[in-house]
């Protein structure tokens, strides 16, 4: 029981050295601190997006545009192509035919024409005859040595002579007509002939193919697509999708880093586009948003997944702090005498050991830290966040540290996007 007593005795003891070096050696011990400190701050939006080839985001579709059967692929899969280039052939025999019909036919028509020219002429001629022996008749009948029927018959001849050549006029201008006509269905021919050579629009690289040598194809209202080019995969495109509460603090040339799950790698971009196409889903708002990146090496492809941190406002070298201090709140017995002004504030400790604020105007801000502009006098110091707990006091003394463990370091903003590597 003694022996008891003396070990009850012994442990109060401990326990109120402990308590008096708390309370003796504590210089800060009700609160907890954050550094004020130099350092970079960037804001970024986080969005995940799909990397398409420029300006077509499923690649360019190449098609035939006339019935046939396919005779020869000169490409395959992931062919690099030029503009220009010959990249498949439709049997052409029916409209090579088609052709020569057509051009034959403006032949016919073209020597038509000459035919009505021939004519017109010669009904010039006839009215030309007409015409003096009219006026010949005229004068005979006026002088009393030609009967008035012969006059008759020259005014006849005349008004016959004058239709027929209205005639042979109109008769050339539906010849002319028939040329026009017949040149339309030759280029029309020369066309469809032209179709069944297929070739890239663009330079690029082929993603898709859907035909085979040999395969029939029937164009009817739309071309039959045969193959999607995408164009220079040496810069492609991203598109994002972005909420709207974060579309407003988006513009044209900020930069860009994202990954993609390929690589453990970052690539850098800007973005070109910010489209007001908006889509609702679940009543969640967004906005497409197009991200020019360079593609070294043709690493990416299209169709794969990206994850992007778009950079929307950076503080390089700047004062900062915790944006935690600025939502701390001091107890009613710890404010400080006297009225305390509405707006954003950091509380720090003075000497007197009194908690006292500063208004302070806040820069760039990533979430876990804010850019204090003109905050230079604070630099070095420590703003309040918070009140030690039980648990906080317990983290912050003395325990065993296991010296396999990870250090811990100063966490990193969920926004902040780290430098891609050059």
């Amino acid at each position: 029981m003694k022996a008891r007593s003396v070990v009850l005795a012994a442990i109060c003891a401990f326990a109120l050295a402990g308590c008096g070096k708390m309370n003796s050696g504590e210089k800060k011990p009700l609160y907890r601190f954050a550094p004020i400190t130099r350092s970079d701050v960037v804001r970024t939006v986080e969005a995940t997006g799909t990397v398409t080839p420029r300006k077509a985001k499923n690649g360019i579709p190449v098609g035939a545009q006339v019935n046939g059967k396919i005779i020869k692929l000169f490409v395959d899969y992931n062919s690099v192509v030029t503009n220009g280039q010959v990249v498949a052939l439709i049997d052409p025999q029916v409209y090579s035919a088609n052709y020569k019909s057509a051009v034959a036919q403006l032949h016919v028509n073209q020597a038509n024409v000459q035919v009505r020219k021939a004519t017109v002429k010669s009904c010039e001629a006839e009215l030309a005859l007409a015409e003096k022996t009219y006026a010949r008749k005229k004068a005979l009948v006026g002088k009393g040595t030609a009967p008035v029927a012969d006059l008759d018959g020259a005014e006849e001849a005349l008004m016959k002579a004058r239709a027929s050549l209205e005639s042979a006029k109109a008769s050339l201008r539906s010849a002319e007509a028939s040329v026009r006509q017949s040149e339309a269905s030759a280029d029309q021919a020369k066309a469809n002939l032209d179709y069944c050579t297929i070739v890239s629009p663009v330079n690029g690289i082929v993603i898709d193919r859907k035909v085979e040598e040999g395969e029939t194809v029937v164009s009817s209202m739309n071309a039959v697509p045969v193959l999607t080019i995408a164009e220079d995969l040496k810069t492609v495109w991203v598109e994002a999708t972005v909420p709207e509460a974060d579309v407003g603090n988006i513009k044209v040339g900020q930069p860009v880093t994202f990954t993609a799950d390929a690589y453990r790698r970052r690539f850098k971009g800007r973005v070109k586009q910010i489209r007001r196409a908006a889509t609702t889903t679940n009543n969640v708002v967004t906005y497409p948003i197009i991200i020019e990146a360079e593609n070294p090496g043709e690493m990416l492809f299209p169709g794969m997944t990206a994850t992007l941190s778009i950079e929307t406002a950076r503080a390089e070298n700047t004062v900062v702090v915790s944006a935690a201090a600025f939502r701390f709140r001091p107890k009613k017995e710890d404010m400080p005498e006297g009225e305390v002004k509405r707006g954003r504030k950091i509380w720090l400790v003075g000497e007197n050991g009194r908690l006292e604020y500063h208004m302070v105007e806040e820069g760039v801000s990533d979430d876990a830290f804010t850019e204090l502009k003109g905050g230079d006098r604070f630099e070095g110091r420590e703003a309040v966040i918070g009140y030690e707990t039980l648990q906080t006091m317990k983290r912050s003394g003395d325990e065993t540290v296991n010296p396999f463990a990870p250090k811990r370091s100063r966490p990193t903003a969920k926004g902040t996007a780290p430098e891609p590597k050059k």
